[in-house]
């Protein structure tokens, strides 16, 4: 994964995450807002991956929470596209080889991801899986902790 600040450049060496996500407990949020708590690592509802590309997600939001609805639709109608995350860089490389000084970065202490609308890198992509939308059994579930809830169906 790379981006770019103007006068560096930023790169994430894969296995970056490997270890803050065997270790960590990692929540999705919306916006990078802490008040808008999507999902969490050591409650099941969010997957974490380590691949070639990056940092890969699945997120199972509760869409019978207003957060959930939000993250669900905005996402889903593509008005929020991309994502972020919060984390603490523990350990960087950096080479003046280039035009520009060019940052590695070798091992993250990962806090929290965000899907956002206007998103840093626009590599970054988010999008609602047809299992998300297509499993009816799923659906029953989450139509079922809506009446639970008194939250009308749609």
């Amino acid at each position: 994964m790379y981006g770019s600040a103007g006068s560096l450049s930023e790169r994430i060496a894969p296995g970056a995450f490997t270890k803050t996500i065997a270790n960590g407990d990692v929540v999705a949020l919306l916006a990078h807002d802490w008040g808008r708590v999507l999902g969490r690592q050591s409650a099941g509802s969010l997957l974490l991956k380590d691949t070639a590309l990056g940092l890969a997600f699945e997120l199972d939001a509760d869409v019978t929470t207003p957060s959930g609805q939000e993250a669900l639709g905005t996402v889903r109608q593509r008005a929020v596209k991309g994502c972020s995350f919060g984390f603490r860089v523990l350990w960087d490389d950096w080479s003046d080889d280039g035009p520009i000084p060019t940052r590695t970065i070798r091992e993250i202490e990962l806090h929290e991801i965000s899907l956002l609308a206007n998103p840093a890198y626009e590599t970054t992509s988010a999008w609602v899986s047809s299992r998300a939308t297509n499993n009816q059994a799923a659906r029953r579930r989450v139509e079922e902790k809506m009446r639970k809830r008194g939250i009308p169906l749609t």
